[in-house]
């Protein structure tokens, strides 16, 4: 398996500065996304799998290709999913989970009645859901609410703008090192083995898959393509790669999104302070729409 590019086959070309500049600007004018000049270098070892892939000789071929209308429709897809960065863990940052539980979920079915019915559920969505560790964790933590809070509704919105790793999300397929960290009894219930042990693999229950609906969405895109508003969001992590306007936009955007009195959890180490958005901080990193 290549890495980079820098095995034993040399790269076919090397990125100039003024298509690296071409590139960042496009992809921050669809994603939101910043690639400072310090990003050249990754990006250049990122994009030459699809420089080899299409056939193409040079970046200068691949910015002709990408900026027509057929190599927008088409690659500009491939190129954010080469930009995008994808780290996560079941249970990452456990406080948040246990705040939900404690705290967002019985203030939500006090405040509006959400969970009641299936036709008022209580609504979650992990926005940025990378691989699915997010979601999954949130469907097992509210399945073991279900289970003792009879008669109670959810739904989860699991989203992500890089297809690749929302394709592995739906799968519900990970290695055993992944998971590690997710309690011994959600293990017992939602998780199966794969029959193959040498291969070492486990998938999330079906039970369990059904109840996330995955989807592609761009944050750069006004109403998110979502017509639901939620009670939860969570951002975790994911606007750190955005400048503080692109970040004072989307935190608008999601604070249009959520009912009055829903919740936003963002990343240990983002904050909400300067950008200018109407929450009431009520944990740490924890926000509230009031």
């Amino acid at each position: 398996m290549q890495h980079n590019g820098n095995s034993s086959t040399t790269p076919l070309c090397s990125m100039r500065a003024k298509e690296f500049e071409r590139f960042s600007n496009l992809i921050y004018d669809e994603v939101g996304i910043k690639m400072p000049s310090t990003k050249k270098t990754m990006l250049e070892a990122r994009l030459q799998k699809r420089l080899k892939a299409l056939g193409l000789r040079t970046f200068q071929d691949y910015a002709d290709f990408i900026f027509s209308s057929t190599g927008r429709e088409q690659e500009l897809i491939h190129l954010i999913d080469v930009v995008t960065t994808n780290k996560t863990d079941f249970f990452r940052e456990p406080q948040h989970f246990d705040f939900l539980v404690r705290e967002a979920i019985p203030t939500m079915r006090q405040l509006r009645g959400a969970g009641e019915s299936s036709l008022n559920p209580f609504r979650i969505w992990s926005a940025g859901c990378s691989t699915g560790e997010e979601p999954y964790t949130m469907a097992m933590v509210l399945s073991d609410y279900t289970a003792a809070n009879h008669g109670f509704r959810f739904s989860i919105l699991a989203s992500d703008i890089c297809t690749q790793v929302l394709q592995k999300a739906a799968s519900g397929v990970y290695t055993e090192d992944r998971i590690d960290t997710i309690p011994l009894s959600m293990k017992k219930k939602y998780l199966l083995r794969s029959k193959d042990r040498s291969k070492s693999l486990i998938r999330i229950a079906p039970e369990l898959r059904t109840t996330i609906n995955f989807k592609r969405v761009n944050f750069m895109d006004d109403h998110f393509g979502i017509n639901e508003k939620m009670d939860v969001i969570f951002c975790r992590n994911v606007v750190i790669y955005f400048d503080k306007s692109t970040q004072a936009e989307l935190m608008k955007k999601f604070h249009r999104q959520l009912v009055t009195g829903g919740y936003l959890f963002i990343g240990h180490s983002e904050t909400l302070n300067g950008l200018g958005v109407p929450f009431t901080q009520v944990a740490n990193t924890v926000y509230r729409k009031e």
